[in-house]
């Protein structure tokens, strides 16, 4: 004869629930730009960023120091860094996709 405690059964069950739950928050959660090469845009800052993350123009930046990282967005490499230079200063590089900004483009981005 075997006997099954409802406590054996309720523990079971809620492990699963928690195991499922903590799976699918590691699906959800958003990764930082710069995890597993996911960084479309790049900057270099004259100056550490007083923040680590900032949201810019509808996008997340992610910096350390000098420099920061982010996901693509819809407007062309020059605004997106325009819309940089403004929030966090001067910005002395920028990529978009690895291309790096023509110099009047980067003095453009600078322009206040």
């Amino acid at each position: 004869m075997t006997f099954s405690s409802p406590f054996r059964s309720a523990g079971a069950a809620t492990l699963a629930v928690a195991i499922s739950a903590l799976s699918l928050g590691a699906l959800v959660a958003p990764a930082p730009a710069h995890a597993n090469g996911a960084a479309f845009y790049t900057a270099e800052l004259a100056t550490p960023a007083t923040e680590r993350t900032s949201i810019i123009g509808g996008v997340a930046w992610q910096c350390q120091g000098t420099a920061c990282v982010a996901a693509k967005s819809n407007s062309r490499p020059v605004v997106v860094c325009q819309r940089v230079a403004r929030e966090l200063g001067e910005v002395t590089a920028f990529t978009a996709k690895g291309k790096a900004l023509a110099e009047k483009d980067l003095a453009r981005c600078n322009r206040k």
